[in-house]
């Protein structure tokens, strides 16, 4: 049976170094100084060595064979990767969501949707992390447990390309169209209109932040 407070500790150390990975501390490309960062939360190197193992198996950090860790670099390949992944799955989780919300759903729904801030340059991490649960209600009203486990993992791994995409002109707009899409997509799902929900998560997706970047790099290649 594992050692619940070694488990305690893998765990801290790996939600730090991701928050670092994704509030830029931790720079894609440079090196982890896996002892320094152990030192640094308290810990010894074997339950950080067990976050980094974690982190690598996620995609947010090389190793090499002498055990060396990097922070990964943004990818824009998987940026699209993920972005078509979203694409097919979540207008699809939301059409469930329609059919399927429970009262509870939609107290879960509306109370994100008070937190909602438009996800620019102004908000940054209060409003990606609005942006995240209205997003994460809708998804969950599915009750499609595969599914949501998957796109929990989307958007874990977009994470970096939305700030990214938080530094391009887009994340410096207004957005409200982004904004009120969220309260559209959530009367249609309470309202039960499966095939509307679809279709506008569609395109709520394809003007995304990430979407963003891609479209970036194609206006420059």
């Amino acid at each position: 049976m594992a050692d619940p407070l070694f488990t305690s500790k893998a765990d801290v150390a790996y939600a730090r170094i991701r928050q670092q990975i994704l509030d830029g501390s931790l720079e894609a490309g440079s090196p982890l100084a896996q002892y320094e960062l152990a030192a640094e939360l308290g810990i010894s190197i074997t339950p950080l060595r067990e976050a980094v193992r974690r982190l690598s198996g996620e995609g947010w950090i090389r190793l090499d064979t002498h055990r060396n860790a990097r922070v990964a670099e943004l990818d824009l390949h998987e940026a699209r990767q993920l972005l078509e992944a979203r694409r097919a799955l979540e207008p699809a989780a939301v059409a469930l969501a329609a059919e399927r919300r429970t009262d509870e759903d939609v107290v879960r729904m509306q109370a994100a949707l008070k937190r909602l801030k438009p996800v620019t340059r102004k908000w940054g991490e209060t409003a990606l992390a609005a942006h995240r649960d209205v997003h994460r209600a809708l998804y969950s009203a599915s009750h499609n447990d595969v599914v949501v486990r998957m796109l929990d993992d989307l958007w874990d791994k977009s994470d970096r390309y939305r700030r990214v995409g938080l530094q391009l002109p887009p994340g410096g707009e207004d957005r409200t169209r982004d904004f009120e899409e969220h309260h559209e997509l959530v009367r249609l799902v309470v309202d039960g209109d499966a095939a509307a929900a679809a279709e506008l998560m569609a395109a709520h997706i394809d003007h995304s932040l990430a979407a963003a970047v891609l479209t970036a790099d194609a206006d420059h290649s």
